[in-house]
């Protein structure tokens, strides 16, 4: 994604300057997220139309509930309408601090710190934490294909065996949970929990999320034996087994250095995550990791604006 520096500082500077007072109050706390959902243009989330108006009381202040009315439909809308805090009754103020906090913390952040600050319960702060991680889930279908020089590599995520449960396993026949991840030179990652670490698995996955025209780099793993033929780049290895971690430029060395970050992330904030919840984690890494270039204030806005059109119901959480 190219940035423009002048908007980029603007934005970021704005957001900073914002970000307190959205955070301690309800109206500023909306108001901030009205114009970066809505980029600066109020309109219905029902019929779509720009002929609305924001409802206020008989002193002229805003709504208590911060409705807008369409003149074209005559129905009732707020920010809220159409987004992942629909039908949340957290205060607006509580989702701008977490999507402040997990959009700048580089290792995630932990919703037992959301609680503390915002002050409300755990269960709220893994509900409201679960729908920011799939405001920034992107799917990959909706994603544009890796080119270029693409790495590819597999991990296992997981704790350590509980004391009494015999020794602990590492790597393919361990009881962990097995990760895939698909990086794109000097761009974006994509990384996915999957069922094995098998030929069929693993080159489905490569052939979803890379283009024909790319050059594939892995380590020696027998499953990824004959991929290069489907690619015009070919396929290159290192064999780790002999200690070769890089040849010239092929190497899996970015790969591996985000899954380092996933694992500092998870051993050091979240400590636990189950294989069903996994994939939203991976999800909220890697928007980071394709947001690494933004500043703060973009990041933040971006993952705001992500929020529009997703929903997660409750029990999902």
């Amino acid at each position: 994604m190219k940035i423009n520096k002048d908007t980029a500082n603007l934005e970021n500077s704005e957001t900073i300057e914002q970000i307190p007072l959205a955070c301690c109050d309800e109206l500023a706390a909306v108001e901030f997220l009205e114009k970066r959902l809505w980029k600066g243009q109020p309109h219905c989330t029902h019929c779509k139309s720009a002929n609305v108006y924001a409802m206020r009381d008989k002193n002229g202040q805003r709504n208590k509930r911060f409705l807008w009315r369409c003149h074209d439909c005559h129905g009732q809308f707020t920010v809220r309408i159409g987004t992942v805090f629909e039908e949340s009754r957290l205060p607006l103020r509580h989702w701008c601090y977490a999507f402040w906090r997990m959009s700048t913390s580089k290792k995630g952040v932990a919703a037992l710190e959301i609680q503390r600050q915002c002050q409300i319960s755990y269960k709220s702060a893994l509900f409201l934490m679960h729908r920011i991680r799939c405001a920034m889930t992107q799917n990959p279908a909706e994603a544009a294909k890796f080119t270029g020089t693409v790495e590819c590599d597999e991990t296992y995520i997981g704790g350590k065996p509980r004391f009494g449960t015999g020794p602990h396993k590492r790597g393919r026949g361990t009881s962990k949970i097995p990760v895939f991840g698909i990086v794109q030179r000097e761009g974006n990652i994509h990384r996915r929990v999957v069922a094995d670490v098998s030929a069929a698995t693993l080159k489905s996955a490569i052939r979803e999320c890379v283009d024909s025209q790319a050059r594939i780099v892995t380590d020696e793993n027998l499953a990824y034996r004959g991929i290069g033929k489907e690619f015009a780049g070919g396929h290159e290895t290192v064999n780790h087994g002999t200690r070769e971690y890089a040849r010239g430029d092929i190497f899996t060395n970015t790969a591996e250095s985000s899954f380092a970050i996933i694992k500092r992330g998870l051993m050091g904030v979240y400590h636990a995550v189950s294989k069903e919840h996994l994939p939203r984690y991976l999800g909220e890494f890697d928007f980071r990791w394709n947001t690494r270039k933004m500043n703060d204030g973009e990041r933040t806005t971006l993952a705001i604006q992500s929020a529009a059109g997703k929903r997660l119901a409750y029990y999902g959480a």
